[in-house]
């Protein structure tokens, strides 16, 4: 049986059980020629999500849609003596609603004498108005018409329907929905929900701008083909056998295959899930991996930035700068105010230096190139600031790609302040305000970051992804959900991360400073005894451990030990785990019947340097591990 509440709104008291909605008045902007209407484009999430669920659609399928809809406009929507304006893209006209056929979503009305009217770019007339309306049998769609606001209340339910109606088809229902295959499936689970959520996310900035815009152009291009699709298709002879028949059946395949392609492609965006492992990763990995290369005509650029500057800095930046280390022939300079305009016009080898100065930015600094971004100046004299919620602050892909002396601070963001996806890159005294997540290093990524200063964020400060090269030398990383988080490499697929962490203090944080995510699986544990390999791994600690007397000088005993825990602490888990992935990879291998893998394998990829961090104040101690 279908599943939809019982809605009796005819008749008697009119008691339903609908939710309760008012409505409040939306005043029209202007002279008021005409009358105001019920504001209903304020309406959340959950609260369309019980509409479509509960009394429009129920779990009816995609060729039940119109009947379902029919049927709960015609409980919800009082069948005439009511008002509205009647909206369309040259006029706002007010009319009396005499007649509703829900079943073809149109409404029978008559023109309110004397004519109330607002025209745009065109003069309308009674006379021409009451020629239209003869025209069209007096009928006009139910899209097009807006409930005129009434105190009395009684109006609401049929404001709120028209709404449901007007948004359903302008952001749910696609013209090729009513011809797919998958008809027994609920229409509501399967298309009306993951689009609604979509509508939300990209309304709250929760989607990447890129990827909104791609969904965008997308649904446009899907549009177009399966217009020209449908055009082709009912020109189509079924009897005939001319040539120019089959020529247009091998045309109508060819874009038929296309339209399958483009909705794969939006269903793949639409769904919360796979939009981010599938549609975001292609959408930011291929654009941002275009590298431009060195410059056509040859040489290099400086791209200067700068909003406003004295000739007194213009003075020094020359004397202290340029002249020294870009007055070669080969080197030009370019002036820039936005640093996110700077970065796209560089090529390979250019240069960006940003004056002292607060650079607001809505876009992301997507580095493709080797290149070098430094600001003149201290990281607090030189900010770059991101408000837009869509993108990741920096994402680099670039093969060799230096920052230094910058500050750079988020806004209402939900993507990490940097990402580090493929190439290198490294960064020198930076300050990182972060307000969701910090820094990302990707697998085969390569990140140094030396005397750095990273907070705020809601998740790690700093992401180690498996297979990635990651270098932290003398930062400061404190007031995270947690300092450093080590993603899980114990799988025989990934490959082994190599981590330098020297003389950091990673402190004030709200979980651990550094926290090693890996399966609880016991039985990998036991699938071979202790080895050489252990030995090597016992050694290879105890070499590590180094009480340097000058870099504790004057610090307790008792201090040196409690230093010294959490560096030794994530040493010996991270060895562990890579033990106990190579007794993994051997005990296989034996079982295939390969030849013994090889006891010195810690030499070859575990490149481990963890000495002189500080651990302090972190709320569940220096380090621990997350099972799954």
């Amino acid at each position: 049986p279908r599943q939809r509440l019982k809605i009796q709104v005819k008749g008697g008291d009119r008691h339903d059980e609908r939710p309760c909605t008012h409505l409040q008045r939306a005043e029209r902007p202007g002279n008021g020629k005409v009358p105001d209407t019920f504001q209903t484009d304020h309406l959340l999430y959950y609260e369309r999500f019980k509409a479509y669920q509960d009394y429009m659609l129920g779990d009816c399928k995609t060729s039940e849609v119109e009947a379902f809809t029919a049927e709960y406009l015609e409980k919800i929507v009082e069948p005439c003596d009511w008002q509205a304006i009647w909206h369309t893209d040259v006029f706002d006209v007010l009319v009396e609603v005499v007649d509703v056929d829900c079943k073809e979503l149109k409404a029978k009305v008559e023109l309110v004498l004397p004519m109330e009217c607002e025209t745009r770019g065109c003069d309308l007339t009674e006379e021409s108005m009451k020629v239209l309306l003869e025209a069209t049998l007096h009928k006009v769609p139910l899209l097009e018409l807006s409930v005129v606001y009434d105190e009395s209340r009684d109006f609401d339910q049929t404001a709120l329907a028209l709404e449901h109606l007007r948004f359903f088809y302008k952001h749910i229902w696609r013209k090729w929905d009513e011809e797919d295959e998958d008809d027994d499936f609920d229409y509501f689970v399967r298309c009306v929900e993951p689009r609604l959520r979509l509508y939300y996310d990209i309304l709250e900035d929760r989607v990447p701008a890129g990827l909104v815009a791609e969904y965008h152009s997308t649904l446009a291009l899907c549009s177009e083909k399966f217009q020209e699709f449908s055009s082709l298709r009912s020109g189509l002879d079924s009897d005939s056998e001319s040539e120019q028949d089959n020529v247009s059946m091998v045309e109508g395949l060819r874009l038929y295959e296309q339209l399958e392609a483009l909705k794969r492609k939006l269903r793949i965006i639409e769904n919360p899930l796979l939009r981010y492992v599938l549609g975001y990763k292609v959408n930011s990995g291929q654009q941002s991996c275009r590298a431009k290369g060195p410059r056509p005509a040859g040489g290099r650029v400086v791209h200067l930035v700068s909003a406003l500057a004295t000739v007194h800095q213009l003075q020094s930046l020359i004397t202290d700068k340029l002249m020294p280390h870009y007055s070669s022939e080969e080197f030009e300079v370019q002036f820039h105010s936005d640093p996110v305009l700077a970065v796209n016009a560089c090529y390979e080898g250019d240069v960006v230096i940003v004056c002292p100065g607060l650079y607001s930015i809505t876009s992301s600094i997507s580095i493709v190139d080797s290149i070098e971004v430094e600001g003149y100046g201290l990281p607090d004299e030189v900010v770059i600031e991101k408000r837009n919620k869509g993108d990741t602050f920096v994402e680099s892909t670039g093969a060799n790609v230096k920052l230094s002396n910058l500050k750079f601070i988020q806004r209402d963001a939900i993507e990490g302040i940097l990402c580090v996806r493929q190439g290198k890159l490294e960064m020198e005294n930076c300050v990182m305000q972060c307000e969701t997540t910090g820094v990302i290093v990707r697998s085969a990524a390569q990140l140094g970051m030396n005397m750095c200063d990273l907070y705020g964020s809601k998740g790690a400060g700093v992401e180690i992804y498996p297979g990635s090269v990651c270098s932290l030398v003398g930062n400061g990383i404190h007031h995270c959900k947690e300092g450093i988080l080590i993603k899980d490499f114990a799988d025989e697929l990934d490959a082994m991360p190599k981590i330098t962490m020297v003389n950091n203090v990673i402190h004030n944080n709200q979980g651990y400073g550094v926290i090693l995510v890996k399966p609880g699986d016991a039985a990998v544990e036991d699938l071979a005894e202790p080895n050489t390999l252990e030995m090597a791994v016992h050694a290879f600690i105890t070499l590590r451990l180094d009480y340097c007397n000058s870099l504790y000088c004057g610090i307790s005993k008792a201090q040196i030990a409690h230093f010294t825990e959490g560096n030794d602490a994530i040493k010996q888990e991270l060895v562990a785990t890579s033990a106990k992935k190579h007794r993994l990879q051997k005990s296989r291998m034996k079982a295939l019947g390969a030849m013994q893998a090889d006891e010195n394998l810690l030499s070859q990829e575990m490149f481990i340097s963890i000495n002189g961090n500080q651990f302090k104040h972190n709320g569940k101690g220096s380090f621990g591990t997350f099972l799954y």
